[in-house]
């Protein structure tokens, strides 16, 4: 079978292809070949810049077509990587013979063996990952990002309608369901702010990390700065050291850490909703010709808000693996890792599948204000603790005991009772009053600010 949306074995690249197609340019072999590429002729340059002395003769206005070898990549350049590879059987390898020769092309062969100078292939995969990875995160903040305003969006325009909650399932203080959608709003938004925090991590320091084989071509320079401009300011990354052969990815991890608790976040918000939508709370607008079961025509399931679910927990699940798996490594450095890296764009893929999903589903939600309101009427018990928080302030004996001994019994507590209740009390008329006009529609707390 030819290789397409409908051969192809992962989900991500078959059926859910056009829902993550944008992150090809970072995730693919291709973009992985193209950042190598990137970072080798930055290397190059910036060792034209340092100045070494044998580069003093380059004039910086080739620095130009230089940069067009990687800004101007194309699938034709990395299939000639792959094919010099079948020789190399090295990838990072193929990449340098395939620069030469571009340096050919330029009229640079002279030039050409300082080109991955003193390097070891994971300076090359130690910048060029994290370097997509934090161009990939761009696109993928803008889309969560997204997400969360039009969670705030519903949260202010549902901030006044009040809802029965439920702890441990059972019925509780009434809130307001723009206020519990707030509360997803808020917890986004603090991962977010963590997550601005981490550093995106890169290692350059030769093949152990201690710069052995440029310290010992040309030991007056001070590789260590070099590598910090090169690193920080050039590539925009954050340059680990000390380091063994790779990078730590302590920090790697912490930001995939920080991207599972997003998700978790994102799967709680998912099955409240569908909750919601299974009491009757929304129902969802119906696109014509959809069918929600192929046995029975009058469902419509909450699809978008499980397919999220499924999605947001495969990611964590490959999250999880990536943040316990890379930061270990044996000695100064084993393999295990590089197949590894080449897989941190799945859980991206899987949340951003997600993410659109549980934005079409927030789309289709319409309230229904008539079955939320009949739940805080049939629930009248719930104004109890209301009653016996104002009973416990005006010194009444044992409030609390006395709301239990009515409202624990084994039948329905309706408004009624708690009228006949408060009646029965031995307080001022004008604290029966008080304790009358509390609802479970008015008993609501504060509305925090949207």
């Amino acid at each position: 079978m030819k290789l397409n949306t409908l051969t192809a074995i992962s989900p991500v690249d078959g059926r859910y292809r056009n829902k993550v197609d944008a992150l090809s340019p970072y995730f693919s072999e291709f973009g992985l070949i193209k950042y190598r590429v990137l970072v080798e002729i930055e290397y190059f340059i910036s060792l034209c810049e340092l100045p070494l002395s044998q580069l003093n003769e380059i004039d910086p206005a080739v620095f130009q077509k230089l940069r067009q070898i990687y800004e101007k990549f194309t699938e034709e350049n990395a299939q000639s990587i792959k094919d010099i590879e079948k020789t190399t059987n090295h990838d990072v390898k193929a990449v340098e013979y395939f620069i030469k020769e571009q340096f050919d092309s330029l009229g640079l062969s002279e030039y050409k063996e300082f080109i991955h100078f003193g390097l070891t292939s994971q300076d090359i995969n130690n910048t060029a990952i994290p370097l997509s990875f934090k161009d990939a995160m761009v696109l993928f903040l803008e889309v969560l990002n997204k997400n969360n305003e039009l969670i705030h969006e519903f949260a202010a325009k549902w901030k006044n309608i009040p809802m029965l909650a439920r702890t441990h399932g059972q019925p509780a203080s009434p809130t307001t369901l723009g206020k519990e959608l707030l509360v997803f709003h808020e917890r986004i938004n603090k991962q977010l702010d963590l997550l601005k925090l981490v550093p995106y991590p890169a290692k350059f320091g030769g093949a152990t990390g201690n710069f052995n084989a440029h310290h010992c071509a040309y030991p007056d320079i001070d590789w260590n700065a070099f590598a910090n401009e090169f690193v920080n300011e050039r590539l925009g990354l954050s340059r680990s050291y000390p380091t063994t052969q790779i990078e730590h990815f302590d920090n790697l991890a912490a930001i995939f850490d920080n991207l599972k608790r997003i998700n978790t976040i994102l799967i709680d918000l998912s099955r409240d909703v569908w909750q919601y939508i299974s009491m009757g709370y929304f129902s969802q607008k119906i696109r014509e010709g959809e069918v929600g079961s192929s046995a029975m025509p009058h469902k419509v399931n909450p699809i978008d808000f499980e397919n999220a679910e499924g999605n947001l927990g495969m990611a964590n699940a490959i999250f999880e693996f990536l943040s316990a798996k890379l930061p270990i490594s044996r000695l100064q450095r084993d393999l295990t890792d590089s197949t590894v890296l080449r897989n941190i764009g799945m859980p991206l893929a899987h949340t951003l599948i997600a993410l659109q999903s549980l934005n079409k589903g927030m789309m289709k939600l319409q309230i229904n204000e008539i079955n939320i309101e009949k739940d805080l009427e049939d629930n009248w018990a719930v104004v109890a603790e209301a009653i016996q928080t104002i009973l416990r302030r005006e010194g009444y004996p044992k409030p609390f005991e006395a709301l239990k001994n009515l409202t624990r019994k084994n039948e329905k507590i309706t408004e009624e009772k708690i009228m006949s209740f408060i009646d029965t009390l031995n307080v001022d008329d004008n604290i029966k009053a008080e304790l009358k006009a509390i609802s479970p529609s008015n008993y609501t707390g504060i509305v925090p600010e949207m």
